[in-house]
């Protein structure tokens, strides 16, 4: 049997998951459609400090499902170390210099595909943990507001 660390501090907590928003490259994104139906996939984003930036094709229905309902689920990391972000998406156009961003930590260019439109999601609900010791005090931020 593998040895469960001790639950980390709130400021620890929210410090780790800064970092895996700014470091991590990957996330599970969960939508549905106004019928409720759901799907997951994983796309890369670029975290600014307060929203996360994805891009997708027009067509699937990730995209579809961000245009028509807004609402968006992202996990980050394996699950034992998860990060869950809770938020509402819109189509943004974005800079140069953001798009250079966005491909350099991605490793991939939307504006080099056809009909990829970018998706700023901002953060409502963040929650972190490890084990079952760090269910309760999970929530770091709510309502949009950091709780740390």
């Amino acid at each position: 049997m593998t040895a469960v660390a001790p639950p980390r501090s709130p400021r620890q907590r929210r410090a780790d998951t800064l970092h895996r928003l700014e470091n991590d490259v990957d996330a599970w994104v969960a939508t549905a459609d106004p019928a409720g139906t759901p799907h997951l996939v994983p796309l890369s984003y670029l975290w600014d400090g307060e929203t996360l930036l994805l891009s997708t094709a027009a067509g699937n229905p990730t995209a579809r499902n961000l245009r028509a309902v807004g609402r968006v689920r992202l996990t980050i990391g394996p699950t034992r170390d998860v990060v869950l972000v809770e938020g509402t998406a819109e189509v943004v156009e974005v800079d140069t210099e953001v798009a250079d961003a966005f491909a350099a930590k991605t490793g991939f260019d939307p504006r080099e595909q056809r009909d990829f439109p970018y998706f700023r999601v901002r953060p409502h609900l963040v929650q972190a943990w490890r084990e079952v010791n760090e269910m309760a005090g999970r929530d770091l931020m709510v309502d949009g507001r950091w709780l740390v």
